[in-house]
């Protein structure tokens, strides 16, 4: 066990510990805008259809019922503008965080092949790439790197931590080239509908793929749209071969997504309303904070889309994280996400009404 922990570097968020200590000492509290985690309540139609799919005694499947496959295929088509989506073209996976963990491990790569990701990035794709031996490779521009033993390329737009869209241009650009060189390319697509100053766009729309999913995966999640994160309900559309390839492997590991689950996603995925009124909730806390922390000398960059600000006041971030601290506001220090963040801190929308408008009076 030993062996395989050691690959993987220290858990970030036990470093944040301290200032998270201090924050809470703040006599009105602490305002915790570091983890994406959402606090609004869950949909009532999703709790409704959870409910209502308690009594289920057997074991799921890992394909997930003809129910979520459709429900699947037709929110790809009608949200992401995909053609043509088979079931075939479909996989549920127990939340976005344990697929993109343990993918390369179950493409079966190891020791010699190289994972790539952007050089500001979610950390769970160089873990991903250490649990199974491979070399994690970042970088600025996909299209720029060798691509001998290169067997996995990581997108991710809108990007966690910086919110950056990548356009349709710069998306066809990449696709064709992971095509040209062979590279299996999976795009982190979690926060698409979350766009406010750009329109994300999938790697399936056909403007992008060509009406073509060969080589080509798009990873999505409900725990940000639908206030999900303790479902872990999320799923993968894209080429059939490789989705194929990966069902056979997740039922010989037992990796099912719960039946009470899967009738909630369903339920998630036909209704969006909830998505509007979760929208508009965020786009008023992400006015007010940007206002608070322009006003209190940072700048932003980026941060188009996603849940989060991506702010500087051109400091180390942890000089940041720690003068945030005093007034009781725990944001996370950029450098988690590479070391291209190191004078960044990334600033959570996922805070209560109450909790922004205390954030936001501290910060003025």
């Amino acid at each position: 066990m030993s062996a395989v922990s050691s690959r993987l570097p220290v858990f970030p968020w036990d470093k944040l510990e301290p200032y998270k200590a201090t924050a809470a000492a703040h006599p009105d509290g602490i305002v915790d805008l570091s983890v994406g985690t959402p606090v609004d309540p869950v949909p009532d139609l999703i709790q409704r259809a959870l409910v209502a799919a308690a009594n289920s005694p057997g074991y799921p499947t890992v394909w997930g019922t003809p129910q979520l496959r459709d429900a699947l295929t037709g929110w790809s088509e009608r949200r992401l503008g995909a053609r043509d989506v088979a079931h075939a073209n479909v996989l549920p996976v127990v939340g976005s965080k344990e697929l993109v963990a343990w993918l390369p491990t179950q493409l079966g790569l190891g020791a010699g092949d190289r994972v790539a990701y952007p050089r500001l990035a979610y950390p769970t794709y160089e873990v991903g790439a250490r649990l199974c031996g491979a070399e994690p490779v970042s970088y600025e521009d996909p299209t720029e790197l060798d691509p001998a033993g290169l067997k996995l390329l990581w997108l991710n737009s809108p990007s966690n931590p910086t919110g950056r869209v990548l356009d349709k241009a710069e998306l066809t650009r990449i696709v064709a080239w992971a095509r040209e060189h062979g590279v299996l390319l999976f795009s982190d697509e979690c926060y698409l509908e979350l766009g406010w100053e750009a329109e994300p766009v999938s790697v399936l729309h056909p403007d992008v793929c060509g009406g073509s999913y060969e080589g080509v995966v798009a990873v999505h999640s409900l725990s940000k749209r639908s206030n999900l994160a303790g479902y872990r309900a999320a799923f993968l559309v894209g080429d059939a071969a490789v989705l194929g390839e990966l069902l056979q492997i997740r039922k010989h590991g037992g990796m099912m997504t719960p039946a009470p689950v899967q009738a909630a996603t369903v339920a998630a995925l036909g209704d969006d309303t909830h998505v509007a009124e979760q929208r508009a909730r965020y786009a008023a806390r992400r006015t007010a904070l940007r206002a608070a922390l322009e006003g209190h000398g940072f700048r932003i960059e980026h941060s188009e889309a996603s849940l989060y600000l991506w702010a500087t006041r051109d400091e180390p971030c942890w000089e940041t994280v720690a003068r945030l601290a005093q007034l009781g506001v725990l944001v996370a220090p950029g450098d988690f996400y590479g070391p291209a963040g190191d004078r960044f801190v990334r600033v959570a929308l996922t805070a209560t009404d109450e909790r922004v408008g205390a954030a936001v009076k501290r910060l003025g």
